[in-house]
């Protein structure tokens, strides 16, 4: 142990939280820079990312509780992800952590509505009083299950099941009959559309912020996930058509893939040309763009083999990469939980320039190996700590460790953001995320 964590004696950690709040306002100016200096692999501090996006965001449970930690005012928390309850983490909590990471803010949820007011309180199953946006409209079952409706439609079937025990909702699969001589790919492609008028005024209207911020921004314009299943299910359509059904769509990657190329062919060149309107309006305001969710990965294995991944995705994940790089100065985000080892050199070729969560519990995914192998290929934004077992049920000190071994690994000559593998978790303990964060400091502080 290189260095004990204090998590006892209250003047000590009034002392650290004083300094740490120091340091980070004297750093904010550079955290863009940081930012992308590990994005050109070249050395520097590590930085660090959190809430910049749907999966590399903290439990709302948790953001409430760090913010009582740093003496934040201002009531309940806003849920700015409600399918998997991530709160939102603003300004001042970014400064208290050193956040050198912002996400521009989605124009609307998963659900299909969109994450505006007015804003009401709404006491979670867990008994927490957050904030939801106006169209957030739920029921609850006598077992004290609750029950989403999709696009805040209360006529439309539910869309979505957060259970009494539970801390986020798990989408409800509304699979309509499957017609196998008429199906039909358009089906499949509702939720794509152009960008909307209040979604260009929605982008036009955060812009100016997000270039003043001072930290890297990391943008989700929507519709350039190919196959995420969290998508494919459709919980925020009222009536989805197609293939909607988690285990018939996996059966589509081998018994329909004429219908999966014309989905993804139809997807992209939508996607093409939105992003033609998305770069007029945030150009250089934005750094990194989260381009997919698809989970390739088990814990054990992937989903598809090299070769299926060449045939129905490559061609597509490279048309989108390809014209962002032709185009802009962002640098591309790939995320994929799991053992993706042997697809690592796919998704290269494919043009990501970034992935993430680095989940090295997965089979495969030793962080030494990862690092020496394609370390010079592509950034790591995430693989800092295990959020199945070290940082929710570990010792502050097992998370001190991990995370300056990580820290380690994966900084060297660059090419690393720091993140957990996937977001911080639902109660996950407050010392062990002040842990982590020293950590980072600590590790910076020495010059890695």
């Amino acid at each position: 142990m290189r260095r004990s964590i204090c998590r006892r004696n209250t003047a000590c950690e009034r002392f650290h939280r004083d300094r740490l709040h120091f340091c980070l306002v004297n750093q904010a100016a550079t955290s863009r820079e940081a930012v992308r200096t590990a994005l050109a692999h070249r050395a520097g501090r590590v930085p660090i990312d959190f809430g910049s996006s749907s999966v590399t965001g903290i439990h709302i449970s948790v953001v409430a509780a760090l913010r009582e930690h740093y003496g934040l005012n201002g009531g309940p928390v806003r849920v700015l992800e409600p399918m998997q309850m991530l709160g939102e983490v603003t300004d001042d909590l970014r400064d208290a952590m050193g956040i050198d990471c912002l996400g521009a803010p989605p124009a609307g949820t998963s659900f299909g509505f969109p994450l505006k007011g007015p804003w009401r309180e709404w006491r979670a199953p867990w008994g927490q009083v957050i904030l939801v946006p106006a169209d957030f409209q739920t029921r609850t079952d006598e077992t004290g299950d609750v029950f989403i409706y999709p696009a805040g439609d209360r006529t439309a079937p539910v869309s979505g099941h957060l259970p009494a025990t539970g801390y986020f909702f798990d989408a409800v699969i509304r699979q309509p009959p499957i017609d196998e001589d008429n199906l039909n790919p358009a089906d499949n492609l509702e939720e794509y559309q152009p960008l909307s008028a209040a979604a260009i005024a929605h982008w036009q209207e955060h812009a100016p912020a997000l270039r003043a911020s001072g930290r890297a921004v990391m943008a989700n314009m929507g519709g350039t996930g190919l196959g995420d299943i969290a998508r494919v299910v459709a919980p925020g359509l009222r009536h989805p058509k197609g293939i909607r059904d988690v285990a018939e769509w996996y059966i589509s990657l081998a018994t329909r893939r004429d219908y999966v190329h014309a989905i993804f062919s139809k997807q992209v060149d939508l996607a093409l040309e939105n992003l033609v309107r998305f770069h007029a309006i945030l150009g250089d305001a934005i750094d990194v763009l989260y381009v997919c969710g698809t989970d390739f990965g088990t814990q054990a294995s992937q989903f598809c083999s090299a070769a299926t991944f060449d045939e129905l995705y490559l061609p597509y994940y490279q048309r989108i990469n390809a014209w962002v790089h032709a185009h802009t100065g962002w640098k591309t985000f790939k995320h994929s939980c799991g053992a993706i080892d042997p697809l690592l050199p796919n998704f290269i070729r494919a043009g990501f320039d970034i992935m993430n969560p680095v989940q090295c519990s997965a089979a495969g995914m030793d962080p030494g190996h990862l690092k020496q192998t394609y370390g010079r290929e592509v950034v790591f934004w995430g693989g800092g700590v295990d959020t199945q077992h070290t940082l929710p049920f570990g010792s502050p000190e097992e998370v001190y460790e991990q995370v300056l071994a990580r820290c380690q690994i994966f900084s060297r000559g660059g090419g690393f953001v720091f993140n957990t593998v996937h977001n911080i978790q639902a109660r996950t303990p407050t010392a062990n995320v002040l842990a982590l964060l020293q950590a980072v400091r600590d590790f910076n502080r020495a010059g890695g």
